[in-house]
């Protein structure tokens, strides 16, 4: 087996955060151990034990306290998505409702704590609990907080993410320009974490920066898609390949093919997993050091691969949910050395105020799976040499070692803040690394240039990198022009490629994993289906047609998704050498019978908060009581909204249409935060468009607490209105609006040919 395929096979297998974040054990195993009578697993391992105290990574007098941590079961823990622009009113929501409602309560003879924040983690968007999985889904006590859960999770707006998962993407202090690049990135909690980062200006539909995902596994992918469709950004794009060789991208700038190089790079690699004992516990029987020996290789592989792609000035984070030093200070030293300078360690020792950790190590040995130690790569004999590589030593030189500053790497032990272990190393890059003969400086861009580039919501003009050909380039040649010179090879054999068609690669360039994608297609702009939809919302002229897309080359497009200008950028120039799963959101769906209407395609759930700003007509203004029928009642007449909303709809074409509330400041008992719904004109009647998780936090956010899926003649039962008897929708009183049908059925007859009160969203890419 050559070396590519065993990375890809290892990448593939060593995942232990395979398992749902926060949950203890994995797969079906439940706190007394294995169902159906099988024995609990014993949390011993004696060579663990030996090996680590050994090289002395807990601090004297704390190996206990380590000991019982790590037999514990995690604690629970989540994190408010920070960029949603109702975070704060999430927050507000789980303090004073579902905090309050777990005080003084006991479950099976435990007092339940009160969820804390995670004192390090900005703005108390993080919080952890004592409350397992198993008695958060079992106790009848705890059910409505597991709802809230449940459903606030798939709608995007709380992620159950463990503790220690958070720290890296907080240490890349990504900013709204960058590009970045995820190497390793299912199942996607940290990827979440990144693309909210970018939209932290919510005025700001397409930031100049993006996220480039990757995962290795093909099926990983779509859960990773999943993740990431949560957010609906379209700054996101998903990609297949192994992170050791992940393909070199070229951008246009100014006509210019120029190599992409990433501002940030979170290098988060596959590891053995011992961080991860408390919530995976197969670790505690499979546990031994020949894991760390065979992943060694291919975590300097990866690592080193993303210093390569990492522009000057750039930051990137390695991180390990594992406390082994032959994965983490064996792996950062190694890189460093072979930089020659151009790498170096960033002292981020304040910028997580309220962590605690332990400063990487300096020395250690390696010790083979049965126990023998070596402490230098010149006692290891011959026979070992395919098992242990010299670079799994720390370096001899005294001086070199010293330079390096080892004691900036962060370890995060279990019984410091009851969390899992985890290590983690900031890179910052000086210059461009000794093997490559020239790369672009980080773009700089002073804030008030931001800042008057992110009033437009066209999006931000694209800053220009600095000029190739003023770069001080070293006298020798290396593997840097060799990709440069493929890449222009490949740009020439594009010439005959079909214009904006961007499909999967050719078989003979990159084997294919999984699933065959549909091409990625870019709208022309003389397409003749874009004008009738220009006209019908009165889209503004700085709208960015150009980065439209469907997922087919043949037939009636039935989709319309939207990326931003850069990962246009980056789609048009790679599709020979990329095989991107998934990218863009969805911002207008056809309608079954669109010929009837003025436009044949309605507006989609997913991609309003991007495609709101563009809009100047087909907006209705609601009141938050307006809303609140709306999300209960699948086709509420006109007459049962407020004046103001039928004034505004009765002059309005049928069709698509755009529903926004405006939070009132002098009322502050009323939701403070904006929404934006899509929703359909009937011929006397309104209904919205929004996926029933969606819909349930907004009702949540407003003081509704909806009790299940229960529906009373197209009502959907909250306890409000489960307590109210309402006249039957079928019956029409006298005095009705004029121009009202006479039954529900005349309306029927008016709307798009979709199920009815909810936007169908799917976890596969867009067909």
């Amino acid at each position: 087996m050559g070396r590519r395929s065993r990375g890809r096979r290892l990448q593939q297998q060593q995942r232990p955060e395979d398992a749902e974040d926060g949950a203890e054990g994995g797969g079906k195993r439940g706190e007394a151990g294995w169902e159906g009578g099988y024995p609990e697993i014993v949390k011993e391992n004696k060579l663990f034990e030996h090996y680590y105290q050994e090289l002395k990574i807990v601090p004297e007098g704390e190996w206990g306290q380590f000991m019982d941590a790590l037999r514990e079961p995690l604690p629970a823990t989540l994190r408010i998505t920070g960029y949603k622009s109702h975070a704060k009113e999430i927050l507000h929501c789980l303090k004073n409702k579902y905090f309050k409602e777990l005080e003084d309560l006991e479950v099976d003879g435990q007092k339940v704590e009160v969820p804390q924040p995670l004192s390090w983690y900005p703005e108390e968007l993080a919080w952890h609990t004592n409350l397992s999985r198993k008695i958060l889904r079992k106790s009848p006590q705890l059910e409505k907080f597991h709802q809230f859960l449940v459903s606030e999770t798939e709608s995007g707006n709380i992620s159950r993410q463990e503790a220690v998962s958070m720290i890296p993407p907080l240490l890349l202090n990504v900013r709204p320009h960058h590009k970045i690049l995820d190497m390793c990135a299912a199942p996607g909690s940290k990827t979440t974490q990144l693309i909210e980062m970018l939209h932290a200006d919510m005025n700001v539909p397409f930031p100049e920066g993006f996220v480039i995902a990757n995962d290795v596994d093909n099926k990983r992918c779509y859960l990773l898609v999943h993740q990431a469709k949560r957010l609906s950004s379209p700054c996101i794009m998903v990609v297949n390949h192994d992170a050791s060789s992940i393909p070199r991208l070229q951008i246009d700038v100014d006509g210019r093919k120029e190599i992409l190089f990433y501002d940030r790079i979170l290098c988060d690699v596959p590891c053995s997993g011992d961080g991860t004992m408390r919530k995976n516990i197969d670790v505690w029987k499979k546990w031994t050091t020949l894991n760390s020996l065979q992943l060694h290789g291919l975590q300097l592989r990866i690592a080193t691969r993303g210093a390569e792609q990492l522009a000057e000035g750039g930051r990137m984070v390695y991180s390990t949910c594992s406390l082994n030093p032959i994965e983490d200070e064996a792996v950062i030293a190694s890189l460093l050395e072979k930089s020659e300078g151009a790498l170096e360690l960033a002292d981020v020792s304040d910028e997580l105020p309220g962590l605690k950790w332990m400063p990487g190590i300096t020395q250690w040995k390696v010790m083979t799976k049965d126990g023998q130690w070596f402490t230098d790569w010149d006692t290891v004999p011959h026979s070992r040499h395919t098992q242990i590589r010299p670079t799994m030593f720390p370096p001899k030189d005294p001086e070199k070692l010293q330079a390096m500053h080892l004691e900036r790497c962060l370890r995060i032990l279990p019984h410091h803040q009851n969390t899992g272990g985890f290590f983690v190393a900031v890179l910052v890059k000086k210059s461009s690394m000794p093997w490559n003969k020239r790369q672009p400086k980080l773009q700089g861009k002073s804030a008030e240039t931001r800042e008057s580039t992110q009033l437009s919501p066209a999006g931000p003009a694209e800053g220009k990198p600095a000029d190739l050909s003023k770069l001080e380039s070293p006298s020798f040649t290396g593997t840097g022009d060799t990709e440069i010179a493929h890449a222009a090879e490949d740009l020439e054999n594009n010439g005959n490629k079909k214009d904006g068609v961007c499909g999967p690669p050719p078989s003979k360039k990159m084997k294919l994993f999984g699933f065959k994608e549909d091409p990625f297609v870019f709208i022309p702009e003389d397409d003749p289906l874009f004008p009738p939809i220009e006209k019908f919302y009165a889209l503004a002229p700085s709208f960015p047609r150009m980065n439209l897309l469907t997922r087919t080359t043949e037939g009636k497009k039935r989709q319309l998704y939207m990326v931003s200008k850069e990962l246009r950028n980056v789609l048009l120039n790679n599709s020979e050498k990329m095989k991107v799963i998934n990218t863009g959101i969805k911002v207008w769906c056809r309608n079954n019978s669109g010929e009837e209407f003025d436009c044949a395609f309605r507006l989609a759930q997913e991609g309003i908060y991007t495609l709101y700003p563009f809009i100047n007509s087909r907006i209705i203004t609601v009141s938050m009581e307006d809303v609140k029928i709306l999300l209960t009642q699948e086709n509420p007449f006109f007459r049962k909204l407020s004046s103001e909303t039928y004034s505004q709809a009765k002059d309005l074409a049928k069709g698509s249409i755009v529903l926004k509330y405006e939070p009132d400041s002098a009322n502050p008992d009323a939701l403070q935060c904006p929404i934006v719904l899509c929703g359909w004109r009937g011929k006397a009647s309104i209904r919205t468009f929004v996926p029933k998780n969606e819909r349930l936090h907004y009702l949540r956010m407003m003081g509704l607490e909806v009790s299940g899926e229960k529906k009373k003649e197209g009502v959907i039962l909250t306890h409000e209105s489960a307590a109210s008897t309402g006249q039957p929708e079928n019956e029409v009183p006298e005095g009705q609006r004029a121009g009202e049908p006479n039954s529900p059925d005349a309306e029927e007859a008016n709307s798009p040919d979709v199920t009815a009160g909810c936007d169908p969203a799917g976890v596969h890419p867009p067909r």
